[in-house]
């Protein structure tokens, strides 16, 4: 199909059939990236306070290793609930017939998968689109949230190892030869 065709053919589509998924489709991404944005806040209090009290633990490697592993098993769970809240909403406009297609629809659809033989109603085809969209945004926040706490907590458990490494860096810089 070129290019013309399918500038005109989508021109010729009624935008307006997709109203209800716009009005239902936005309310959504907001309600969920508010959501994630609170909670990833929750999680980073709760595990650096946690991580202060075992901060100068004799396996600082292992402190790392749960800090991390339960932050992303927290963060899973966010998106867990989150693709269940367009489960309820599928479900709730009678996009999908049961509850448990309407999870794996929305897990598909949440994460671009999307490779369940699970179809949403001809009209409501839109909104699974703006879930997946919807997808990119929390997992882009998941991830920035996963690199800045993995590096804060890394900078934590290895403070003395990089003082010990300043230390012989500007020992050497000083015993250099001026040039």
């Amino acid at each position: 199909m070129g290019i013309t065709p399918a500038v005109f053919g989508f021109l010729i589509v009624n935008p307006w059939n997709w109203s209800a998924d716009w009005v239902s489709g936005l309310p959504l991404i907001v309600l969920t990236v508010v959501m994630h944005v609170f909670g990833l806040g929750q999680i980073g209090q709760t595990v650096f306070r946690v991580f202060q009290g075992r901060r100068e633990s004799r396996h600082p490697t292992f402190v790392f290793v749960v800090v991390v592993g339960a932050t992303t098993l927290l963060a899973t769970s966010m998106h867990a609930m989150e693709a269940g809240i367009w489960a309820i909403a599928y479900r709730l406009l009678d996009a999908i017939p049961d509850n448990k297609s309407a999870m794996l629809y929305s897990l598909n659809a949440i994460t671009s998968y999307g490779h369940a033989n699970i179809d949403l109603d001809s009209h409501w085809q839109l909104m699974g689109a703006m879930e997946a969209l919807d997808g990119w945004l929390l997992f882009g926040l998941t991830t920035a949230f996963l690199f800045a706490a993995i590096e804060k907590v890394w900078q934590a458990t290895n403070s003395d190892n990089q003082r010990a490494f300043n230390a012989f860096v500007v020992t050497r810089r000083r015993n250099w030869p001026r040039v």
